[in-house]
């Protein structure tokens, strides 16, 4: 299997969306894709840094208010603008996760040379936007290899009559049926829980207090 293969098939439906957005928009806007390649480079060098996601967005905004003295024209400074603009919209979501923000925009710059030569764009199809919220849940889950039986740290965050709100991780909310023990649990008590059930892709589905 080939390089491109395998870094397709890293990509989520919503993160393939959002590399087509951000190519149609700057294929659009008339954006040289050299300058796109510049900022993938800040990216790649300080991917493994902390907070590489949030420093590039300050970086973009670096370049967008030093445009007119870093660059060498005002259509430079355009080409910045335009970059911050796309990537603000449609990559916000993915700053928590750095190396999967690269590999979106290494495959929008690619795009931009397919969209070029492809005639006009009528109309860019924008992603369904991940909050962030989500997307955060979506990197707990992908550095986690959850076991049926294993035992995990929980924060009750809610008890309403027989059913407990677990709150797992720091993001995964979960809410079961606990007819012995809710009403010996507390707000925000702390407790281990015990893995039941998984789904399909290996994220939770069903949990128990075990104390």
């Amino acid at each position: 299997m080939s390089n491109t293969e395998l870094v397709t098939e890293s990509l989520t439906e919503n993160q393939w969306e959002i590399a087509h957005a951000i190519a149609q928009t700057l294929v659009k806007e008339q954006t040289d894709v050299n300058e796109l390649g510049k900022a993938i480079g800040y990216l790649r060098a300080s991917v493994n840094e902390p907070n590489a996601g949030t420093r590039f967005f300050k970086y973009l905004k670096t370049l967008v208010s030093n445009g007119r003295q870093i660059g060498h024209s005002k259509k430079t400074s355009d080409y910045y603008w335009n970059i911050d603009e796309a990537c603000t919209k449609y990559l916000q979501s993915e700053q928590t996760n750095p190396q999967k923000m690269l590999e979106i925009l290494g495959w929008s710059a690619r795009l931009m040379r397919y969209y070029r030569e492809a005639g006009p764009i009528e109309e860019i199809f924008a992603p369904v936007a991940e909050s962030a919220r989500q997307a955060e849940i979506a990197q707990v889950m992908q550095s986690q290899e959850f076991e049926i039986g294993q035992i995990l740290e929980a924060t009750v965050i809610a008890v309403k009559g027989n059913k407990v709100t677990y709150e797992i991780l720091g993001t995964i909310k979960l809410t079961e049926k606990e007819p012995k023990k809710a009403q010996s649990l507390s707000q925000d008590q702390v407790v281990q829980v015990e893995i039941l059930d998984l789904k399909e892709d290996g994220s939770l589905r069903k949990v128990k207090c075990c104390e």
